[in-house]
């Protein structure tokens, strides 16, 4: 699914924030990325969304050389990915369902396919009854699991979270947790960054670690 081949990103100034990184997670695969503030963990996701992308060195997502692709492409490469991010990004004016369907609108679905999508997700996280709810009326917990909703709505194969539990308590932190399991179990490829090592080491996932932008352990069983 996802696969580095002596990859390193160099932002302008001259600082290195990722230096030859080798890995590949299968598809299918949940695992772990992990590593100290400043680490890479974020750049390292980036570079999988087409969000940055390497200075050297090749990317591989789901069979295709994606490291120089062109802009044009990059929309049809991204619907098969689900960001999720500490900060949600939700937007306050709009209801729950509203930002879940934002993603659907953007890519040109039918009104008729948006709302059984939306709300598809929506009870799949435990929300449907909030679908015409302000995110500002949720808990922190509802926000972060509106933000789930919404980067599984188009079905994507690959989701990547960005420390999405960093602002949650523990209880909290595993519910979401069990949710990207849930996703897990039925196909979808999972890469969650996170420093939250006492959580990650009760589930039996395989970890990618860095430190200072190399890899200090690779996936299990990557080939």
């Amino acid at each position: 699914m996802i696969r580095f081949t002596n990859v390193s990103k160099r932002y302008p100034g001259g600082f290195e924030a990722l230096s030859n990184i080798n890995f590949h997670m299968e598809k299918g695969v949940m695992a772990f990325l992990t590593g100290h503030s400043g680490a890479g963990k974020s750049t390292l996701l980036k570079l999988v969304a087409l969000i940055e992308y390497a200075t050297r060195g090749q990317v591989i997502l789901d069979g295709e050389n994606v490291t120089g692709i062109s802009k044009r492409r990059i929309p049809y490469i991204r619907r098969k990915i689900g960001f999720i991010f500490q900060e949600h990004h939700l937007l306050f004016d709009r209801t729950v369902f509203d930002n879940v369907a934002l993603p659907l609108i953007i890519a040109g679905y039918r009104h008729q396919e948006i709302g059984r999508r939306v709300r598809a997700a929506l009870d799949k996280l435990g929300l449907l009854s909030k679908e015409r709810l302000y995110p500002i009326t949720l808990s922190g917990g509802e926000q972060q699991r509106v933000g789930i909703a919404r980067a599984v709505v188009n079905k994507p194969m690959l989701l990547l979270a960005d420390e999405p539990t960093g602002n949650l308590d523990p209880e909290l932190s595993r519910e979401i947790m069990s949710l990207f399991s849930l996703f897990n179990d039925v196909g979808v490829s999972v890469l969650i960054a996170s420093h939250d090592i006492p959580l990650i080491k009760e589930l039996d996932y395989p970890v990618l670690s860095l430190q200072q932008g190399r890899l200090a352990h690779d996936v299990a069983g990557a080939a």
